[in-house]
């Protein structure tokens, strides 16, 4: 689900749309949008589970300030999806824990 006329943002401009690979499936993306924003597009909510008591996390802050929203990307642990633009070909995966790097 996208917001496609925001009352004040106004309408959503024509992107150029990619794919990312998100726990093994493919889905599109828009072009420049944070990953955090494709993946609630396509109903995805939970991003990475607690070390301790592997307790479901997804968006919260929305601006990089808290680690609700890492994930692995590009092998990567701990990035910040909220804050990180989509590339074509990305991979993405929902992080357990403290994540390791691959």
């Amino acid at each position: 689900m996208r917001i496609l006329d925001h009352p004040i943002l106004g309408k959503l401009e024509p992107r150029k749309t990619v794919r990312i690979e998100v726990d093994g499936k493919p889905i599109e993306a828009l072009e420049g949008e944070p990953i955090a924003a494709a993946l609630v597009a396509h109903g995805i909510k939970t991003f990475r589970y607690t070390r301790r008591f592997n307790k479901p996390r997804g968006i919260f802050c929305a601006i990089g300030q808290c680690t609700d929203c890492v994930m692995v990307v590009n092998g990567i642990p701990n990035t910040r999806t909220c804050i990180t633009t989509v590339e074509d070909g990305m991979k993405v995966e929902t992080q357990h824990g403290l994540g390791r790097r691959q």
